[in-house]
């Protein structure tokens, strides 16, 4: 099983252990403010292979690299202007940009999937350290098994990879729960490739126009992107206003909802309506009710505004129909 490190309690054994693993080309389960990452050096093909083979991900569907800051971020990728805007103004924080991969770059194309861009973000907190010490950028996709729920806490990932990998840093739950926000900038447009921790209010406030959002089907150029991703062992069903008997019911603001009284188990991602809190509760949530054992996990409607587009969006992915 992984050796499991309190961040709070260790932090300088907790970096040199993160340090020393990475340089065997290991992955880690490495907390950030969003989900835990499947982290492993970047530049490594063998390492970057350990994390396919970890998640028993489809090796065309893109990682994220993360960097220590944004002058790391320039020795790899070409920056536009607005894209460096954006990255100015929101980083370190959950926002993942695609940008044009430097010919010069240490980035292994097993990372980009085969593409000529790579997704790089520059994360929060202790992570950022992590790669500050390590020297190198790291992919890092959540640290679950791939097209299940993403992990918030460092039981999540010891429950699911506790045995495929060597090491778990525990900086407790992840505040934003949810993935980072994924923007293209296209000439004078940005695309919104995938919503997340970064509402679309917050970028469009900044850019002083609406973002351009990606047909579903688009073809996939980023994490996030499949049609059926961030799933759980049971089904999943949008928009209830009732229950059935047995089923797992996740609500929102203490909604009402018919036959609550039939719910194997009621869970509120917020009583008080704030999507931030339903956000952070998301994926937790999600796990405790695929815990009961229900064959359906139905979810009450969630509006659209702010990050309820992010939440959203992971619903319609575990809602989708899966192979």
């Amino acid at each position: 099983m992984a050796r499991l490190i309190h961040i709070e309690t260790d932090r300088q054994e907790a970096l040199r252990a993160a340090v020393d693993v990475l340089n065997d080309g290991m992955p880690i389960g490495l907390p950030t403010e969003t989900v835990y990452g499947l982290a492993a050096d970047a530049t490594n093909p063998t390492a970057i292979t350990r994390i396919y083979e970890t998640k028993g991900r489809p090796r065309f569907n893109p990682l994220i690299c993360h960097m220590a800051d944004l002058a790391m971020a320039e020795r790899h990728v070409v920056f536009d202007p607005l894209s460096r805007r954006l990255a100015e103004k929101f980083w370190p924080g959950p926002l993942t940009l695609i940008l044009p991969r430097r010919a010069e770059s240490a980035i292994h194309a097993l990372a980009t999937a085969g593409l000529d861009t790579v997704g790089i973000r520059s994360p929060k907190g202790f992570a950022g350290d992590v790669i500050r010490a390590f020297g190198r950028p790291l992919a890092a996709p959540s640290a679950n098994t791939s097209g299940q729920i993403s992990p918030t806490s460092a039981a999540h990932v010891a429950a699911d990879l506790g045995g495929k990998i060597p090491l778990i840093l525990d900086g407790g739950a992840a505040t934003v729960g949810v993935e980072s926000t994924i923007l293209k900038v296209e000439g004078d447009d940005v695309r919104l490739l995938r919503p997340g921790g970064l509402s679309a209010a917050e970028i469009e406030a900044l850019i002083g126009r609406p973002l351009i959002r990606s047909a579903a089907g688009a073809t996939i150029e980023a994490p996030g992107m499949l049609a059926s991703h961030y799933a759980p062992g049971a089904a999943v069903r949008l928009d209830a206003v009732s229950v059935s008997a047995g089923e797992a019911l996740v609500r929102f603001g203490g909604v009402e909802v018919e036959g609550l009284e039939r719910a194997r188990i009621v869970l509120d991602l917020s009583p008080d309506g704030d999507l931030a809190e339903a956000a952070a509760n998301l994926f937790d949530y999600m796990k405790k009710a695929d815990a009961t054992g229900a064959g359906m996990i139905a979810f009450t409607a969630i509006p659209e505004a702010g990050l309820g587009e992010a939440i959203n969006d992971r619903l319609r992915r575990a809602a989708a129909p899966r192979e």
